[in-house]
């Protein structure tokens, strides 16, 4: 085990939902358990409940990573670009991004322990190099970390916001405003455990996300960019449904008649700017639509 020490720069209602915004990888239930091996602010035992002041000091003891047989798998992906110190891989709809429990092949972890010659470890055997993920049904960039000071400089980056993702979906219906931006809280739908949903304060994570509207089409879908202010689970997607206007072909989030034969939802991370780790180069990459997302574009007509 290992203790981790993180000051609050603002108020939280609940201790837990604090430690869920700043702990990487780790769900509300995760961090609930987190308190039975002993979490401190200010120096004091703390339960999950306790409010949060900017400034206060949270002393957390961290299991150890559960220990996954990974192995490297020799999985063609797309690696737009490569140094010593970081890869930006274009990820293909239908893959998982890491290893978890039943799930031991065909992630993005194993190709890249093929790939590449190293990997960050902080994140230890379950998600080597990973920094930030995209969903398994949702294509395009993510950057990966090779070492340790690269993975941290990326994750203060994403944490700070200077990181910038932007992704293009297809959403169902027309949305009348051209452009705006969506601030809700984001946590587990207390109706069904597996999705996310927007929810109060005290019971999710701020979620803040810009969009753009780019292409209206004829047959009632709306082409349109979605801009990162945060990172939540499925932020896009239920930021998407929040507007009344769910992303195409999304299984969850979505309406339950398809119009499209599709294995995922139209939901694609186009662009990614970040700051080279050690060079302090500004980079900027993007990924064209996958096919599959063209040619349902290209049976529409734009108003």
């Amino acid at each position: 085990m290992k203790t981790e020490t993180l000051t609050a720069r603002e108020a939280y209602a609940r201790a837990d939902i604090f430690l869920s915004d700043k702990l990487e990888g780790f769900t509300r239930s995760a961090v609930k358990k987190l308190f039975e091996f002993g979490v401190l602010i200010n120096g004091k035992p703390a339960k999950p409940s306790l409010p949060i002041s900017a400034g206060d000091v949270a002393e957390v003891t961290l299991p150890d990573a559960v220990e996954y047989s990974a192995k490297p798998e020799n999985i063609p992906i797309d690696i737009v670009y490569e140094d010593d110190d970081i890869a930006v891989v274009n990820k293909p709809q239908g893959m998982t991004v890491h290893i978890g429990n039943g799930n031991l092949e065909g992630t993005l972890v194993n190709a890249l322990l093929y790939k590449l010659d190293s990997l960050s470890g902080i994140n230890g055997v379950i998600r080597p190099g990973i920094v930030h993920r995209i969903d398994k049904d949702t294509s395009g960039l993510l950057v990966v970390a090779k070492n340790d000071a690269a993975h941290l400089s990326l994750s203060k980056q994403i944490e700070e916001k200077t990181c910038k993702r932007t992704y293009l979906a297809l959403l169902e219906g027309n949305l009348k405003e051209d452009s705006g931006t969506i601030t809700t809280y984001i946590g587990r739908d207390p109706r069904d455990r597996v999705k996310m949903a927007v929810v109060p304060p005290e019971k999710g994570k701020l979620a803040i996300t810009d969009f753009t509207v780019l292409k209206r089409y004829k047959e009632g879908f709306t082409l349109c960019r979605f801009d990162l202010r945060t990172g939540r689970t499925h932020q896009i997607r239920v930021h998407a449904k929040h507007l009344a206007h769910p992303v195409v072909g999304d299984p969850v989030y979505g309406v339950k008649k398809q119009k499209f034969n599709l294995n995922g939802q139209l939901l694609h991370a186009w662009r990614l700017k970040l700051t080279h780790p050690k060079t302090g180069e500004e980079m900027s990459f993007e990924a064209p639509l996958p096919d599959y997302f063209t040619q349902v574009l290209n049976k529409l007509k734009e108003i």
